[in-house]
């Protein structure tokens, strides 16, 4: 993991919270609990943010009755600043399962140079919804999960801009990407290329152009998100400057939940 200092690094956490809120979510005990029906696990999860005075039993108790409610199966995100300390090794012996490792990458680069797009290709920013509608359609996200994605974009305190590139020969979208941005900070969301575009770069010269759009603004770090198994995504980042900076997974007393 590269170095960086763990008040930017909490910030950092605080920012991918702000950019993904829903609007179901409420607050027990020290614990933010969101419970959006869509398919990102960080706006349907428990967010251990602060140590609070209920046993952690008696939380998840409560915690769970939510979830129970809205349908949704339960999950804990476990990151280095996850309250109480310790919650980590506390509910693995209550037999909860580790899922997910994710990492969080951060660039503090200097501006970066938009790069121009290759011959019968065109950038073009889509509204809220329109995104969510087509990022979705890329991933095989189910309606409801599509819906989701864009209520909770539509309502975001922080600001979002969704863009594609696009081949003007028959109009498809070949890659996607977003930039949410918070102060001095600017992070990626949602970049994902159509399978049958991979291969050509296509991913890179997007965020390229989205980084230098925001840097341009005066954003001087940024920060994804990435599963710690994606191999070739992470790559392209490291290219585009990004490190590890930290670590991140969810807890579930299921193995095989999603």
């Amino acid at each position: 993991m590269a170095a960086w200092s763990d008040t930017l690094l909490s910030r950092i956490d605080d920012a991918g919270l702000n950019a993904s809120a829903p609007p179901q979510q409420l607050w027990i005990d020290g614990w933010l609990v969101r419970f959006s029906p869509g398919k990102a696990k960080r706006a349907r999860c428990i967010h251990a943010v602060a140590a609070g005075r209920l046993p952690v039993d008696e939380r998840l108790a409560l915690c769970a009755a939510v979830f129970r409610d809205a349908g949704l199966p339960l999950f804990v995100r476990i990151t280095p600043f996850s309250q109480p300390s310790g919650l980590d090794g506390l509910l693995a012996a209550r037999g909860m399962h580790r899922i997910d490792d994710t990492r969080v990458m951060v660039s503090t680069a200097g501006p970066v140079d938009a790069e121009p797009l290759p011959p019968g290709y065109a950038m073009e920013r889509l509204a809220l919804a329109a995104f969510a509608e087509q990022v979705g359609a890329l991933r095989g996200s189910t309606a409801a999960q599509r819906t989701a994605h864009a209520e909770r974009l539509n309502q975001s305190p922080v600001p979002y801009e969704g863009w594609v590139l696009r081949r003007r020969e028959d109009g498809r979208v070949a890659a996607c990407g977003q930039i949410a941005t918070e102060a001095e900070l600017v992070g990626l969301y949602d970049v994902f290329t159509d399978p049958a575009q991979r291969g050509q770069g296509l991913a890179r010269l997007l965020c390229t152009n989205l980084l230098a759009m925001a840097r341009a603004r005066g954003a001087s770090v940024a920060y994804l998100q990435v599963d710690a198994g994606n191999a070739a995504a992470r790559a392209v980042y490291r290219r585009l400057g990004f490190a590890d900076a930290y670590a991140y997974h969810y807890r579930s007393p299921e193995p095989d939940a999603h």
